[in-house]
């Protein structure tokens, strides 16, 4: 069920919801609870960009996934998101193969419907990015006609 976690998943303190496009770049969710997430990943080369440094896609894309964690972790029930606007600064490059990205995440103010939360991403003891993110809360999708009205597809 998409948004949905049985309690255990909730207790855990890690987020269970399938993402296949997490699992093919290799997210691993690590903590998620009380408005805070945690994530990493070990890089690799289909992470790096010409240079041979971590893509800033990728950099997004965690800190996009920890955040929306985060706000998520505020619910029981850990509903669906979606991103609003993010606001992200890159400090330093965010590290090569071989080397292992954290990104952690804690919401700071959320109303009835909107959440608002920051972003780190580290490389060992190395600020690597910063980011504010802002997202909507969703009700609960409960078909795959719902989900393609939402995609603007038939």
């Amino acid at each position: 069920m998409i948004g949905k976690l049985s309690m255990s998943e909730v207790v855990s303190g890690v987020s269970a919801i399938p993402n296949p496009f997490l699992e093919q770049i290799g997210i691993v969710s690590e903590e998620m609870h009380d408005g805070r997430a945690r994530i990493s990943l070990e890089l690799q080369e289909q992470h790096m960009n010409s240079w041979q440094i971590t893509h800033g896609g990728v950099l997004m894309t965690m800190l996009d996934v920890v955040m929306a964690m985060a706000g998520r972790s505020l619910h029981h029930d850990q509903k669906g998101v979606v991103t609003i606007e993010i606001k992200t600064s890159f400090l330093q490059p965010g590290g090569v193969i071989g080397g292992k990205l954290e990104a952690k995440a804690q919401a700071f103010h959320q109303s009835t419907t909107m959440c608002f939360c920051d972003g780190e991403i580290w490389s060992g003891d190395k600020l690597v990015a910063k980011a504010m993110g802002t997202y909507k809360y969703l009700k609960s999708l409960k078909s795959k006609a719902s989900l393609q009205k939402m995609g603007g597809t038939d």
